[in-house]
């Protein structure tokens, strides 16, 4: 029973993952920007909700590529050996057509996050909460990383969502959380962001705080020992990360860097530590 739940936990992260490529792209604009509305070439998206849901791949890019190759000509004094046409396309070539973004590691990073997140938490009601949440994390964290943004469409949708589901995995039975500190620590981490925020605006992001209020409500829903390993995780990974590109000289002091990956990878850290405890 239990690898089969590790196999379905990681079977979701990995088809969840694989939407996520398609959705970051069109999220990673510039702030005044809404999203993209088309591929590369300009063609409009089309598809399930409207587009956001799919491979990242353009069929109507695909599609003049994958055209009939010329008939065979035979070059002169080869014996009959025949030689494409000058437009012929190789089959990696039509396999690659109307890619525009890469979707491999989206899917990998999902699929050991559920499959960890399961492993950890095991058949109790809030693993279906952290199942449905970690594909989210994954897009914020993917379109952090691009742009250095965190589209407030998703963070604070993302606190409601998460409040609601665990107030209804408090009704299950075998939970091992508390609502009431699921809330509490969203208040609380939410508004120690904002207090950073508030201090030094250049060094921190006003989406970072919005994430917090998401973040803090998932870590507080085991505690405030969890909330507090879980957030100074992620001021732990931030840290190395900026320390490491200014000894690689790739960064300085005052080289921004996207917060909202570290603040994701601490909260998993927590959540991992606090369902292993409870």
């Amino acid at each position: 029973m239990y690898a089969l739940l590790l196999g379905i936990a990681a079977l979701w992260g990995a088809a969840t993952g694989l939407l996520v490529p398609r959705a970051a792209y069109r999220f990673s604009v510039e702030p005044e920007e809404a999203w993209r509305d088309t591929c590369p070439a300009g063609h409009p998206f089309s598809g399930v909700a409207r587009g956001w849901l799919g491979p990242a791949r353009c069929a109507a890019c695909a599609a003049p590529r994958t055209a009939p190759r010329q008939a065979p000509v035979t070059a002169p004094g080869t014996d009959g050996v025949t030689a494409d046409g000058p437009d012929a396309v190789s089959a990696d070539e039509v396999s690659a057509a109307g890619r525009y973004a890469s979707s491999l590691l989206a899917p990998v990073v999902t699929a050991l996050g559920c499959t960890a997140l399961a492993a950890a938490a095991g058949l109790r009601p809030e693993l279906a909460v952290w199942l449905l949440l970690a594909p989210v994390a994954v897009l914020l964290a993917t379109i952090d990383r691009r742009v250095h943004r965190l589209p407030d469409r998703l963070t604070l949708p993302l606190a409601g969502v998460a409040v609601l589901l665990l107030g209804g995995a408090a009704l299950l039975p075998e939970h091992a959380g508390s609502w009431t500190s699921a809330v509490l620590g969203g208040l609380v981490l939410g508004g120690f962001y904002l207090v950073l925020f508030l201090i030094n605006p250049n060094g921190m992001g006003f989406g970072d705080v919005k994430l917090a209020l998401s973040l803090g409500v998932a870590l507080g829903w085991y505690g405030w020992a969890v909330l507090f390993m879980g957030g100074f995780a992620g001021f732990v990974f931030g840290a190395v990360y900026g320390f490491a590109l200014m000894i690689l000289r790739r960064a300085g002091r005052r080289t921004g860097i996207p917060f909202g990956p570290f603040m994701i990878a601490g909260a998993l850290v927590g959540l991992l530590l606090g369902a292993l405890a409870a």
